[in-house]
């Protein structure tokens, strides 16, 4: 096997709006994380850091006391710099991607309703499934944990299931288990879409992150048993909390 050794270039720090050492603390916190710099392992020197990353000395000592008031790394005068421990798992917003999974609530998790209203006309859009109801509840969910939102949801539910679906039932199911348990609904088909972007300025706002952070959107649909799109639900969650569980088998 032939390994070709592939010549460093500086990092470019222009792309975004970040301060330069903070960047650089994200990147050698992802070193920890994937292990490229093991527990009890000495780091790089700061020279060679900065030589690597094209910074000045100051900027690199700047990342590393982020590091260190973090308790991921210990210096020592005359010995250097080493990993003291693995940043904690902080991905605790488990989404399912298998029906049962889907339809399994987040117990510790509270919903605030911040928009209700009725009889919204849902136009044909690409990817969509199933024909259209007439009209449709219009409902925007923000997620909540332990006082962190975590999901900003807005969901499109058939206007004439309103009867049968409480405020109670706004406020403490997921959004396949509204439309799932309505007496006389039965769902025969049901999707889900996975993207990966980055926040805007409304969803920044509303999930407490910073503008550009990542993010993931899910697109869900339901049908009935006769065809009709009786839920269409897009959510936005925060992508420094979430992890998707897919069930392979």
């Amino acid at each position: 096997m032939i390994v070709r050794s592939v010549s460093s270039k500086p990092l470019d720090f222009k792309r975004t709006g970040i301060s330069r050492y903070h960047q650089l603390a994200t990147l050698f916190r992802r070193r920890i994380e994937a292990g490229q710099w093991q527990v009890g392992e000495q780091i790089p020197t700061v020279d060679e850091l900065a030589t690597e990353c094209g910074v000045a000395r100051a900027t690199i000592r700047q990342a590393l006391d982020l590091l260190e008031g973090e308790e991921l790394i210990e210096r020592y005068r005359a010995r250097g710099t080493f990993v003291r421990r693995r940043p904690a798992e902080n991905l605790w917003c488990a989404v399912g991607t298998d029906w049962s999974g889907l339809l399994r609530p987040n117990y510790d998790a509270t919903i605030e309703i911040l928009h209700d209203e009725p009889d919204q006309v849902l136009n044909a859009f690409e990817g969509q499934i199933g024909t259209l109801a007439p009209v449709y509840r219009h409902v925007r969910r923000r997620h909540w944990r332990h006082g962190q939102p975590f999901l900003l949801a807005d969901l499109h539910v058939d206007e004439r299931l309103r009867d049968r679906i409480t405020q109670r039932d706004l406020e403490s199911k997921t959004a396949l288990r509204l439309v799932s348990e309505v007496e006389g609904v039965e769902i025969a088909d049901a999707r889900q879409t996975l993207t990966i972007g980055t926040a805007d300025i409304e969803t920044s706002e509303a999930l407490g992150i910073s503008l550009d952070s990542p993010v993931a959107f899910v697109h869900r649909q339901a049908l009935d048993q006769n065809d009709v799109l009786v839920l269409d639900a897009k959510g936005i969650y925060r992508g420094d909390v979430v992890k998707f569980d897919v069930k392979l088998r």
